[in-house]
């Protein structure tokens, strides 16, 4: 066993050169003499076939440089063993030198055939594992739109591909300004200079840099080739995700300026007609020269009032709205009386609802809801008002509220005409008009601000068409961190 392992360690000592040059002796050494045990029953032809072996062998493991050398050590052992005069190099028959000369030259041809053909093997096994580690790269990088999503998935090949020991990637030109940097591995940083640096650039820009620390001293030719590959589409995906980040941006603000422009010019058109009725009716009762009896200055004093409700609403809306966009709702939930919210805004409103009379339908046991007062007011102001608009005079607008499926469910429906179907999945959008008719005004913001503050409870909110008319339904969770809802009338209960 001791001989063994001193054998093992002797043989690793050994140059590898060295060690094919001496296998590919032995090879030729052992195939003699086997042939020396059986030759009285082959033929010369025949030998000289089967010293072709140790070329095909040695070639296509060890290369051709040892093909070579399998091919001219058998000949040597041919000649020597083989062909008369035995046990030396002179040839005296012709036969036997063109058999000699003819050996020679197909182990030669021999050599360079399966080394070509094992050098085409290699190179086309390389150029598979450079496809699969490039497809994979690819696959990676599929879809990604956020370029440090990038920077980690190139950063992660780089090292799975090249084994390297740090990489270093930046990139740049990203939109609103400043520079990406990622690093693998992340549990250390080699802080002496890199051993290569790369520019990732495009037709249109240099998008970044990777910076690349290893051990070994050089890359290969292969190597080389397939780091610039990486290097190529990690700069296209990085452009890609800049583009498309760019693209989003312009989305982004050309939404905002249709919108910005959508409101100043429904904004305008609302603001200057309250105000018109306001300076008017104003005017008018300032006016000296003019007498107006009791029932007439009433009027005016109540046209006033209105129009300056009209305005408050409006201006509440946009308010509402820009804390909606800001992400800066947050309901202030306490036990309420939906009931009660609803008599309020009745009570409020009673001069706009003078042809709409409010029927409530609530159930016996229909409990409190832990609700923000204001948010649910201002929801039942809007959607009181859009029945105004849309529903015929003198038609009642019927308020219903259930318990569903431990949640409670509140239907606020009126006897307005029905809304088709491609109008009815954008009627909470904002600034979305289902007519466009002169005598329907208003900014097209008051449901957009119900979805909204119904979505901060938690809830839901949508519309559908009745056989005789139209309902929004909105659907409120029960309980209020755990605990239960207590019944109206009932608020010491538990």
């Amino acid at each position: 066993m001791i001989m063994t392992k001193n054998f093992s360690i002797l043989i690793k000592k050994i140059p590898y050169w060295l060690f094919r040059l001496i296998a590919s002796a032995a090879i030729v050494g052992l195939l003699t003499f086997i042939l020396k045990k059986v030759e009285s029953g082959l033929q010369i032809q025949l030998i000289a076939l089967l010293y072709l072996l140790p070329v095909l062998g040695c070639t296509m493991f060890w290369g051709l440089t040892f093909g070579i050398i399998a091919g001219f050590l058998s000949f040597l052992a041919f000649n020597y063993y083989f062909i008369q005069p035995y046990f030396t190099l002179t040839v005296h028959q012709t036969q036997d030198l063109i058999t000699l000369i003819v050996f020679l030259i197909v182990s030669v041809v021999v050599s360079q055939l399966v080394g070509q053909a094992r050098a085409a093997e290699r190179l086309a096994k390389k150029r598979e594992w450079e496809a699969m580690r490039l497809y994979e790269l690819n696959t990676a990088l599929a879809g990604l739109t956020e370029v440090h999503a990038i920077l980690q998935a190139v950063s992660t090949k780089l090292i799975e591909t090249f084994h390297f020991q740090q990489v270093d990637i930046s990139a740049n030109n990203i939109p609103g300004g400043g520079v990406i940097t990622t690093r693998q591995p992340l549990d250390g940083r080699r802080e002496e200079p890199c051993d290569l640096s790369l520019s990732m650039f495009t037709a249109r820009n240099t998008e970044g840099e990777i910076h690349l620390w290893f051990d070994q001293e050089d890359l290969s030719l292969e190597e080389t080739r397939l780091l610039a590959a990486f290097n190529n589409q990690a700069a296209l995906a990085i452009e890609r995700a800049r583009l498309f980040q760019q693209e989003q941006l312009a989305r982004v603000l050309e939404e905002s300026d249709r919108v910005k422009t959508s409101l100043l010019s429904s904004v305008s058109h609302e603001l200057r007609t309250p105000l018109a009725v306001i300076k008017a009716a104003s005017s008018s009762l300032s006016n000296g020269t003019v007498e107006w009896d009791s029932a007439a200055r009433q009027e005016l004093v109540v046209t006033i009032d209105e129009e300056a409700d009209a305005l408050n609403q409006l201006v509440g809306n946009l308010l509402d709205m820009s804390r909606i966009e800001a992400g800066a709702l947050h309901p202030l939930k306490q036990w309420n009386s939906i009931l009660e919210i609803v008599k309020g805004v009745s009570g409020k409103m009673q001069s706009q609802l003078r042809r709409h009379p409010v029927t409530c339908d609530f159930s016996e046991d229909f409990p409190l809801l832990p609700t923000d007062y204001m948010m649910m007011e201002q929801v039942f102001t809007n959607l009181f008002s859009n029945s105004i608009k849309y529903a015929p005079e003198n038609t009642p607008i019927r308020i219903s509220a259930r318990v569903v499926d431990d949640q409670a469910v509140i239907t606020v429906s009126n006897q307005s005409p029905n809304v088709r179907e491609e109008h009815l999945k954008h009627i909470f959008d904002k600034f979305y008009r289902v007519t466009k008719a002169d005598k329907i005004t208003g900014t097209g913001l008051g449901l957009s601000i119900c979805k909204g503050f119904i979505e901060a409870h938690e809830g839901r909110i949508w519309a559908e068409n009745l056989p005789d008319g139209f309902a929004f339904n909105i659907t409120l969770p029960l309980t209020l961190e755990g605990e239960r809802p207590k019944l109206p009338g009932n608020e010491t209960d538990g």
